[in-house]
């Protein structure tokens, strides 16, 4: 009988972010990230989407570990919902640790395993051998992962980028990923977020010399804007600013807890003297003075957002200088032209990716990818990371790179991939997508659809005030609208409703209670259709028996 390595794609798979992938080995298995995704213009109220579990919470006895990769949050952004549901060790660099740690304790979770490693180390997790490989990336302590198994090694790039001059001097490991190239790879499981983009992905180092043109011209304040997770980013940024004379404010709260932890571990490296905290700013001329926030991506409740709003101590305006050091991710476009567009409004000179090299990718473009096939040779592949045209074309460019299209699987959320030392084939599905939550709760489709209705169209209330003994009406019918009509231009149309529920109520004088739940579904029927005729328009309809 032949053993067979299952992989199967919980997350990341037709879709960017909430990477999660499961490799099953017998009764052994490993999980590779547990990331979040963001919530899209028609989930109202919904905080983050994060993988379904369940195939994880029904084979907890067989987890013997979770392998992360970064510590970017579509890739530990669902660690606290996952150790609410099950308990196994982690691995990660120190970085990505010390970021987990802290979003563990943001969520009141302890005890959780948390295992540092360096690339180079190895881990045996079962039947499993897990090396860590070094990567670049657009954050520090970025690997890939080599895990062999019985039947042959696997490699899983991660998120990466083939950046030969990166700001922390230690260069993607190509020489290691060779080096299992020529003993052989089973499969390779690589980041496909930038496959469209042709060529090579700048080096971070590249954009250091747009900050020093920004700031050598800049005649008041500088305001930055970046992911706070880009501590290369920031580095560079406060270096630049020190150079010219002006001390370094950082606004938002995951941007100052974040350069705290990388502080503390070494991967940044500011003068105390040269951070002051926003009440300090006052102290020192506009041209003195450089501040980095959160929200290049136009977020409602981010800094740069509320300095564009005015709704933020530090209000931006003429002669300020602004850099959006980040390129919008797909969904978030409006959002970031908005906050463009209130900057220049309050007289602003804004520098953003369209007008200069203000930001470069973290993903591998085309030819990257090509030299990670070509130096891997794997006998399967497997993209991932991406929407469903970025695996199709990784995929094409597999069949070119000499892969046999035979051995080529396009994953499907859910889907399990089989492999064995001879044949590969995509078999059954496990129950797989996206659960939303709000808060601290999960939340159905059928909640989600509630508040569609309620965004879309509004809500009507029909109080009926009965007598608890006869039923008769004690008080006249009442119509509250909410999102749906105002009710002072809308008298006609709340008088023939009011109405018609009167007329309905007046039906059941006499009745029994049992029937009462007979009363609202009448109401809500014969309602529904008089505001649809009239308005074209369907809210979500209340009717409320009140019995005294």
């Amino acid at each position: 009988m032949q053993h067979k390595l299952k992989i199967i794609p919980l997350g990341g798979i037709g879709e960017i972010g909430k990477n999660m992938t499961v490799l099953e080995y017998e009764d052994n298995i490993v999980i590779i990230d547990c990331g979040v995704s963001f919530p899209d213009d028609d989930m109202p109220g919904i905080d983050v989407v994060i993988p379904d579990m369940t195939y994880l919470e029904t084979n907890r006895d067989k987890i013997r570990g979770m392998l992360i990769t970064h510590g970017h949050e579509d890739h530990i952004g669902a660690i606290p919902y996952a150790m609410e549901k099950f308990r196994c060790p982690i691995y990660g660099t120190r970085f990505t640790n010390a970021l987990i740690e802290h979003k563990l304790d943001e969520h009141h979770i302890t005890g959780v395993e948390l295992n540092d490693v360096a690339p180079g180390d190895t881990v045996t997790l079962g039947r499993f051998k897990v090396e860590f490989i070094k990567t670049s990336h657009s954050i520090a302590g970025a690997v890939a992962l080599a895990i062999t198994t019985p039947i042959g090694t696997v490699i899983h790039t991660g998120d990466f980028k083939i950046d030969l001059t990166p700001m922390d001097n230690e260069p993607i490991d190509i020489n290691r990923f060779a080096h299992f190239g020529t003993r052989g790879v089973l499969a390779l499981l690589s980041d496909s977020t930038n496959v469209e983009r042709a060529g090579f992905t700048q080096s971070e180092r590249e954009i250091g010399k747009t900050f020093e043109s920004c700031f050598a011209q800049a005649k008041g304040r500088v305001i930055v804007a970046s992911f706070a997770s880009n501590v290369y980013r920031l580095q560079q940024v406060a270096d630049v600013a020190i150079a010219h004379g002006r001390v370094v404010c950082f606004q938002g709260r995951s941007m100052e807890q974040i350069v705290k932890i990388a502080q503390e571990l070494g991967y940044m490296h500011i003068p105390e003297d040269k951070i002051v905290r926003i009440e300090q700013l006052k102290n020192y001329r506009d041209d003195e003075v450089c501040v980095m926030t959160t929200g290049s991506q136009g977020e409602p409740m981010s800094g740069l957002f509320r300095m564009a709003n005015a709704t933020h101590r530090l209000n931006i305006g003429a002669g300020d200088t602004v850099i959006i050091s980040a390129s919008a991710i797909p969904g978030n476009e409006l959002g970031v032209s908005r906050v463009i567009n209130q900057l220049y409004e309050k007289g602003a000179e804004v520098v953003y990716d369209r007008m200069a090299d203000v930001h470069v990718s973290g993903h591998a473009c085309r030819e990257e990818l090509k030299l990670m096939l070509a130096i891997t040779k794997p006998k399967y592949f497997i993209p991932v990371h991406g929407e469903a045209r970025h695996l199709k074309m990784h995929a094409d460019l597999g069949a070119l790179m000499g892969v046999d299209p035979e051995r080529i699987f396009v994953p499907q959320l859910g889907g399990v991939i089989e492999l064995t030392s001879r044949k590969g084939k995509m078999t059954e599905t496990v129950q797989a997508g996206g659960v939303m939550v709000d808060g601290l709760a999960n939340i159905e489709d059928a909640v989600l659809h509630d508040r569609k209705i309620l965004s879309e169209d509004g809500l009507v209330l029909a109080i009926i005030t009965m007598d608890s003994e006869t039923g008769r009406l004690c008080a006249p019918v009442e119509i509250i609208s909410r999102g749906f009509v105002y009710m002072r231009d809308a008298e006609e149309l709340i008088h023939e409703a009011t109405n018609l529920i009167t007329e309905e109520a007046r039906r059941f004088e006499g009745a029994p209670k049992s029937e009462y739940a007979t009363i609202k579904n009448i109401v809500k029927s014969r309602l529904k259709n008089v505001l649809y005729n009239k308005t074209h328009r369907s809210p979500m309809i209340l009717p409320i028996t009140i019995e005294i």
